[in-house]
């Protein structure tokens, strides 16, 4: 095997597993069969263990020599996410790679098995998998890594195999960026990493009631976004429970397969959002800075950080990066009545530029989306959909008289409200 000839796929990720494999492939017929028995029955270990973390089936190595191609950023796999095949030296590059990596995936592991006497390695060949989630992959992401590595093995030549694993970065980009939704920050001594979120809600747009006029500015601005057209910041403000966060849930699903991914960002990472920009402003992916409920009290100054980010620093803000932000505030630095007494100039002589700092970050949202609690009727209709979609079956009248009397309880009418008493009305049975 030739794996250190490999020129444009190296440093794998999980690549220790690769080596040992190809350590036993070129020595098994060697002496001191009882260590390389050993070394076999620990790759045979370490295959399972990934198949469990990354909830792999059918040929485990197959799958494992996949999902090092899909995870590795490389000049060749991120010039293809999303756009596709590209043109240049580099596919002469890649396509040496995939002889070597060809000759990898149709190992037949026969031979060694007999040399070295291993017991059940038909086990790992033809794996059956739980019903455990994987721990890193959604069900859709693992079925999809499954599949291509089922395609490498109808590709007779390393020529059709390049052409495979092209598609796939087109159809689904390459690493974290491509197999993943969502993601978070994590500050470390090297700077801000984002790490993946593997179990995002699968909310849908249509799962909220109403707010139809609020749900098309949204759509049409992400719509925008992800077609490449001018797009803007988006402030999501409004009542609590009025649904701003499952919107923008919602939108990361929707614009998934056009290549939008959303990073959630929290107050006290707002240093990190340069770091993070300058890891995400060149990729073939449209990215969404969240941040949920932002607001900030007057002695926090994290927003300063976040309006030089938004517009204002020298250099130009990448086109593939945008802001959402909910709130419950539409002006998100706090005012207090004080600094706009009569005595606000003992305080400050230039109260008109503080005032004029505090509505800045606001302005600098181009697009601004108002969701209010509902009216009764609104409310009423809200409970109802939802009741029909849950099967809930009650009689009308008894059904909008306890979910007035629910709302009353539980902060008033809202969409949560309304979906926290049908939940309620499910969980208990009660009819």
């Amino acid at each position: 095997m030739r794996e250190q000839e490999l020129i444009v796929y190296r440093d794998f990720e999980d690549g220790e597993l690769l080596n040992d494999m190809v350590y036993l492939m070129e020595n098994y017929m060697s002496e001191g069969s009882d260590k390389l028995q050993s070394l076999f029955y620990k790759c045979f270990h370490e295959l399972l263990e990934l198949a469990g973390k990354y909830g792999f089936y059918g040929n485990l190595w197959h799958c494992y020599l996949s999902n090092l191609l899909v995870n590795n950023e490389n000049s060749y796999s991120m010039a293809c996410e999303i756009v596709g095949e590209v043109e240049g030296s580099i596919n002469d590059a890649v396509l040496h790679d995939m002889v070597i990596l060809k000759e990898l995936y149709d190992y037949d592991f026969t031979d060694m098995v007999e040399t070295l006497e291993i017991n059940d390695f038909s086990l790992a060949l033809d794996y059956k998998a739980s019903k455990r989630e994987s721990k890193v992959y959604n069900t859709r992401i693992c079925k999809r890594i499954v599949e291509l590595a089922e395609r490498f093995n109808e590709n007779s030549s390393p020529e059709e195999m390049k052409q495979t694993l092209t598609e796939f970065y087109k159809d689904y980009g390459v690493g974290r960026f491509g197999l993943h939704k969502a993601f978070r920050i994590e500050h470390t001594d090297d700077g801000a990493e984002i790490i993946p979120i593997t179990n995002i809600a699968h909310v849908n747009l249509d799962d909220l009631v109403g707010y139809e006029d609020a749900k098309k500015q949204l759509t049409d601005n992400t719509e925008a976004f992800v077609a490449g057209r001018v797009a803007n910041n988006c402030l999501l403000f409004g009542d609590a429970g009025t649904g701003k966060s499952s919107s923008i849930k919602a939108i990361a699903n929707k614009y998934y397969e056009d290549g939008l991914r959303v990073i959630e960002v929290y107050k006290h990472q707002f240093k990190d959002l340069n770091d993070v920009i300058a890891q995400i402003k060149n990729r073939n992916y449209k990215f969404i800075l969240y941040m949920d409920d932002l607001s900030f009290e007057t002695f926090e100054t994290e927003y300063k950080y976040l309006k030089a980010v938004i517009e204002g620093g020298l250099e130009k803000s990448p086109g593939n990066v945008l802001i959402y932000a909910t709130s419950n505030r539409r002006h998100l630095v706090n005012e207090k009545f004080s600094e706009r007494g009569e005595n606000r100039k003992e305080d400050e002589v230039h109260f008109g530029d503080t005032m004029q700092e505090k509505l800045s970050l606001y302005n600098r949202f181009g697009v601004t989306i108002y969701f209010g609690n509902p009216d009764k009727k609104e409310y009423n209709n809200i409970v109802l959909e939802l009741a029909e979609r849950a099967g809930v079956d009650m009689d009308k009248d008894r059904l909008l008289l306890l979910a007035n009397q629910w709302e009353i309880k539980h902060g008033g009418r809202s969409g949560r409200a309304a979906r926290q008493f049908i939940d309620y009305l499910v969980g208990t049975g009660i009819r």
